[in-house]
């Protein structure tokens, strides 16, 4: 009989097998392999096959049997190769992503990650995921994180954008991180505010999947018994998957995953998959999330530790200026008593002697060194005593009017003029009223000597949070920011006796009692003084 088909043939042309394309030509001498590869399916060779069996040939059904055989082997082996393609992609895939989670130990990298992973069409190619992470000491599920399209128009979108940049997964979740996490929260914060449930709520289908410990497969959720009717309508879907989030027999949270846009069925591979997925992803989060709670205790002690050395500097501090209090209270109380005898000897002569007599010069003289050496004596008892604070509530306008009285005529003298400008509806002041009416007497009158020209005193008062601000500007008076900070320090003078000391004991005494003591110079514009006085009490604040 004559064959159609070229397969008993040893070599053939091109022409005489369409089924041997461009890049086959070794098929054309190779006759077993292209009998296997091109004829089992070359409709010619099956017109001869049916010619065989016509002809009653009785190799035909053999034949016949042995190609029905070989095909579906075929099909099988083909099969086989395609479902191990996949699960080599899918390895290979879990593989990157396990890298990615057992490295990090940020919270927001390691959800970027995971949804990402779901719904990325390199990954499982789920449309939309949801992450609620269970909150153990309120008791309750918590919608943290959403990932996906609320739409079409924004669906096609993405997927444009994924294909021009061709970008891998890992990528992906980079620049989801990066440039999408916040915005994809405050998307979907409506929802997520919805998906909030009593961990104690049994009855609820989400935490009977979590309590499972098993992902489930919810179908026909908006006729479904145990599906709210607000859940179903609040994800819009009638098939969605749960995926319990477990980590060493512990509840993290929970994977809510569907097809909301392409309506793909989500098969038992799929689960599986999501499955094997979920333990490394559940273990990555608790670890990040434990990591988190480490980070904030060791900030908490860290600020402790931080506390207790300034409490411990402080003490330090303290106990010198005791130590200095009452060395200095000892030498003052010894100088005071033969003190006070020269000066009332010599204020005693000094009236009965006669304005002609050549001697009251001298004793002019020692009055004078005798009154400057009381008032070093006193401001040397006044660091002691400012150890030891007397605070109450006053009011700061009373306080500023008072020091400018008392040191009016003392400004006038040196050729001052003094202003005050009040804040509005001032709160009363915790202060030593005692103290600070001294440290203001102090500042407007101190003993810096290079005064200039210009030479006046605005003070003024504002409210601020929880404080009433206190600004003293003194134009007239010339120093350097250096040699003034030398002046805060007490007892650190090299010049006259005393000279310097008021500002280091108001310096001393405002710290004793919390409050801030800031001193500026310019040499050309003068010194600026803030004092910022509290409102509260310490405990109240």
């Amino acid at each position: 009989m004559d064959r159609e088909c070229c397969w008993n043939r040893e070599v053939i042309e091109q022409a005489d097998c369409p089924r041997v394309g461009t890049g086959e030509e070794e098929l054309l001498t190779l006759k077993q392999q292209r009998n296997l590869e091109k004829c089992c399916d070359c409709p010619t060779f099956l017109n001869d096959l049916n010619a065989l069996r016509n002809d009653a040939n009785p190799l035909a059904p053999v034949l016949a049997s042995f190609l029905a055989e070989y095909c579906d082997q075929k099909t099988q082996i083909q099969s086989l190769v395609s479902f191990l393609d996949n699960k080599t992609l899918e390895i290979r895939f879990l593989n990157e992503l396990g890298h990615v989670l057992q490295s990090s130990v940020d919270l927001d990298e390691v959800l970027s990650v995971a949804l990402t992973a779901i719904t990325a069409g390199k990954g499982f190619g789920m449309n939309r995921a949801f992450l609620l992470l269970c909150d153990r000491e309120e008791g309750m599920l918590k919608g943290y994180l959403g990932l996906g399209p609320r739409n079409l128009e924004e669906a096609s979108q993405v997927w444009d954008e994924i294909l021009q940049n061709d970008m891998d997964l890992q990528t992906l979740a980079q620049n989801f991180r990066l440039n999408k996490l916040s915005s994809e929260r405050a998307k979907f914060h409506d929802v997520l505010e919805q998906l909030t449930i009593p961990l104690s709520n049994k009855d609820h289908i989400i935490i009977k999947a979590l309590d499972g410990k098993r992902p489930l497969m919810v179908e026909g959720a908006f006729q479904h018994p145990d599906v709210p009717h607000e859940l179903a309508h609040l994800l819009g879907v009638d098939t969605f998957l749960l995926m319990p989030l477990i980590s060493r027999n512990r509840r993290v949270g929970m994977i809510i995953a569907d097809n909301f846009i392409t309506h793909r069925a989500i098969t038992k591979e799929d689960m599986h998959s999501l499955e094997t997925f979920g333990f490394p992803v559940a273990f990555a989060i608790e670890r990040a999330s434990l990591y988190d709670k480490l980070q904030v205790e060791l900030n908490r002690v860290t600020e402790a530790g931080k506390k207790l050395k300034e409490q411990q500097e402080l003490i330090v501090r303290m106990e010198n200026m005791a130590l200095v209090g009452r060395i200095t209270s000892s030498i003052a109380h010894s100088v005071r008593n033969p003190l006070m005898i020269i000066g009332g000897f010599a204020r005693s002569i000094l009236k009965s002697s006669p304005e002609s007599d050549p001697k009251r010069t001298f004793i002019e003289s020692i009055v004078a060194e005798t009154r400057q050496l009381e008032g070093v004596l006193d401001e040397i008892l006044n660091y002691s005593d400012s150890l030891y604070p007397t605070r109450d509530f006053w009011d700061v306008n009373q306080l500023v009017e008072t020091a400018l009285r008392d040191t009016t005529d003392s400004l006038l003298s040196l050729g001052y003029a003094s202003s005050y400008v009040s804040g509005y509806e001032l709160p009363p002041v915790f202060i030593d009223f005692k103290q600070l009416s001294y440290c203001l007497r102090t500042v407007l009158q101190n003993d810096i000597n290079n005064i200039g020209d210009d030479r006046s005193i605005a003070i003024s008062s504002v409210r601020g949070n929880d404080c009433v601000i206190l600004r003293i500007d003194d134009s007239g008076r010339r120093i350097s920011q250096e040699e003034l900070d030398r002046l805060l320090v007490p007892f650190s003078e090299t010049r006259d006796l005393g000279a310097g000391l008021g500002l280091a004991l108001c310096k001393t005494m405002l710290e004793k009692q919390g409050i801030p003591f800031e001193v500026t110079a310019d040499e050309h514009n003068g010194i600026r003084y803030t004092i910022t006085l509290p409102t509260r009490k310490e405990e109240q604040l």
